[in-house]
């Protein structure tokens, strides 16, 4: 979309020299592509290509005349001139001009109020606000969107400027345009039945990339694009040597561009790492201005951007494909930046939520996987607020660990390293973050088998943890936000608390009878320091297997020997003036 320097970026100003992309800014060998439209539009995301998965998707099934989900979506509301691009409409949240139909599609609307072509214009512009989405190192990532353009001619069009593209995730921390990247997927102007496709780098103007222009395909023809829906999609393909982008429509490669047709540095730092998507209908600015546009007198009101679905979908490297053994498995950090932003968001295996830890140095994030595993290698998919130094560490006992992978200041935020290392605990020890910000991981993925080697020396073997998720109930809460369901959660940032008085207890159903070998207490300032570790085979019988009158508190593991479908730690002297409270309570068995 941006035709011109810091289009996207709040630092943008309206006084930077527009320069139009053209059909004379391409470098790619294949000529202008004609092709008879193809109008029926998909009633649903499709399936993956073949090698690929879906990675996230959006088909917008809200109802009819509501608005984004703010959780998946964010408004870029604003004057248009404050991108850059010398746009002259006001971008709003308002469903006037931002909606779902009802019929599965989100509808961009540009209107005009008023007698003066060049003012009174509002429309829409929506950005992800996940930024992970791009290639692995030696993998394919594909971003592909079904899209009715505005239904408008060169006759009524003059002005038009709709847009599916990606900014580079480095821009959100500070990383200028064009530097941090930027694709184009579909860009047309003024009602002229065409796509551009483009890549922005370097710096601006000149640069590696002829900024503003940038590198791209040109002026191709894309007949029926007014009146159906079409499919537009992009390729950033880091299998190949050399790198390559390659744009589509309709699932023909109309543009190719390799990374050996700009300068190295300058790929790298815009191409070898996550992204976010846009949709944006502008009006006005320099891109239709260089066609002839306007908007002028003859320019209606009320032409829309209709996007049926748009989905990412990711091809892994040759050899890194398998079962991710860290999804869904007990993950905890050294601290989180809100409750919204817990360590288990690491390994839920969606690349749309997060752990974020506190704003500063230090910071670490480890996952349990239960028994000892033969790594074989890990993915990391950072935020834009990514770590710019750190170890990747493993450990068979939680205590002792050996650091199998560092990185120092790659700008690259989409990590796979290949691992030989036997643990059950691995974690991420970041040293320096690349931001302001937290340290913020969208996945952590592991691949690996079953270690042949046995157990977790010191600790339960290969016992798994039964606790978290199961129903926790309690004696008492000090309040609503400190309830027993807390310490089940694999979220160290949550508690349970109870009441100021002893004793108090905090018990779990496992929902079926185990044979308990460990129990895990992790304790907030306020611990207790006598207690009993219990088990029941029916929630009213207890058997103590574990007790102490001399608590301190902290990170403490017991081995015990049980059997039982609860368990329970009952609290008899408390440390503080406070209650219990413990951040996580976790049984392990077999």
């Amino acid at each position: 979309m941006a035709a011109v320097a810091l289009a996207g970026s709040p630092q943008a100003s309206a006084e930077v020299t527009v320069t139009p992309r053209t059909a004379t800014a391409q470098t790619a060998p294949q000529q202008a592509t004609s092709r008879q439209a193809q109008a029926v539009r998909p009633n649903a995301v499709p399936a993956p290509p073949s090698g690929f998965t879906t990675t996230w998707s959006d088909d917008f099934n809200g109802a009819a005349n509501t608005g984004l989900d703010t959780g998946t979506w964010r408004y870029d509301a604003g004057e248009g001139w404050t991108f850059g691009t010398g746009e002259i409409e006001t971008m709003t949240n308002s469903t006037a001009n931002v909606y779902q139909d009802g019929n599965g599609h989100l509808v961009l609307k540009a209107l005009h109020s008023g007698s003066d072509p060049n003012a009174g214009w509002t429309s829409g512009r929506v950005e992800t606000q996940a930024d992970g989405f791009g290639a692995q190192p030696g993998g394919v990532v594909r971003m592909q969107a079904s899209i009715q353009q505005p239904n408008v001619t060169t006759a009524n069009g003059a002005g038009y400027w709709p847009a599916f593209w990606m900014l580079g995730s480095p821009l959100r921390v500070g990383v200028p345009w064009p530097g941090s990247g930027e694709v184009d997927i579909l860009e047309d102007i003024n009602g002229r039945s065409s796509v551009f496709g483009t890549l922005h780098c370097g710096t601006n103007p000149g640069g590696a990339c002829n900024e503003s222009s940038g590198v791209g395909s040109g002026e191709r023809a894309c007949s029926g694009c007014q009146t159906g829906y079409h499919t537009y999609a992009v390729e950033i393909d880091r299998s190949t040597s050399p790198e390559q982008i390659r744009w589509y429509l309709d699932g023909a490669n109309y543009f190719t561009l390799s990374s050996n047709q700009v300068d190295a540095t300058a790929w790298h730092n815009a191409v070898d790492h996550s992204f976010y998507i846009i949709f944006d209908l502008a009006i006005g600015g320099g891109f239709p201005a260089a066609f002839g546009g306007g908007p002028n007198a003859a320019t209606v009101s009320g032409g829309s951007l209709n996007v049926d679905y748009v989905a990412v979908y990711n091809k892994a490297a040759p050899g890194t494909t398998g079962t991710n053994i860290a999804k869904g498995k007990p993950t905890t950090a050294s601290s989180t930046e809100s409750a919204q932003f817990p360590a288990s968001n690491a390994t839920d295996g969606d690349v749309t939520t997060r752990w974020s830890s506190a704003f500063s140095d230090p910071q670490w994030i480890q996952v349990d996987l239960g028994q000892n595993y033969d790594l074989t290698h890990a993915t990391m998919v950072w935020e834009a607020a990514a770590a710019s130094a750190y170890q990747l560490q493993t450990s068979t006992n939680g205590s002792t660990w050996t650091t199998v992978y560092s990185n120092s200041n790659d700008p690259a935020d989409i990590q796979d390293t290949g691992l030989s290392a036997t643990a059950r605990y691995v974690r991420i020890n970041a040293t320096a973050r690349a931001s302001q910000y937290g340290d913020s991981l969208y996945e952590l993925a592991l691949y690996g088998n079953p270690s042949s080697g046995g157990g977790d020396p010191g600790g339960p073997g290969t016992a798994t943890l039964l606790s978290q998720g199961r129903t926790a109930t309690a004696s008492s809460s000090e309040n609503g936000s400190f309830t027993a369901p807390n310490a089940v959660d694999g979220n160290t940032g949550t508690r349970w608390s109870s009441a100021f008085s002893d004793p108090q207890w905090l018990q779990v159903d496992l929902g079926a009878s185990h044979t308990i070998s460990q129990v895990k207490l992790n304790w907030e300032t306020a611990y207790a320091t006598a207690y009993q570790i219990q088990t029941s085979a029916n929630g009213s019988t207890w058997t103590t297997v574990s007790s102490t009158t001399t608590g301190t508190g902290g990170n403490q593991t017991l081995n015990v020997s049980g059997t039982g479908r609860y368990v329970r730690i009952n609290c008899t002297a408390r440390s503080t003036q406070y209650g219990d409270s413990l951040w996580e309570f976790q049984v392990y068995g077999t």
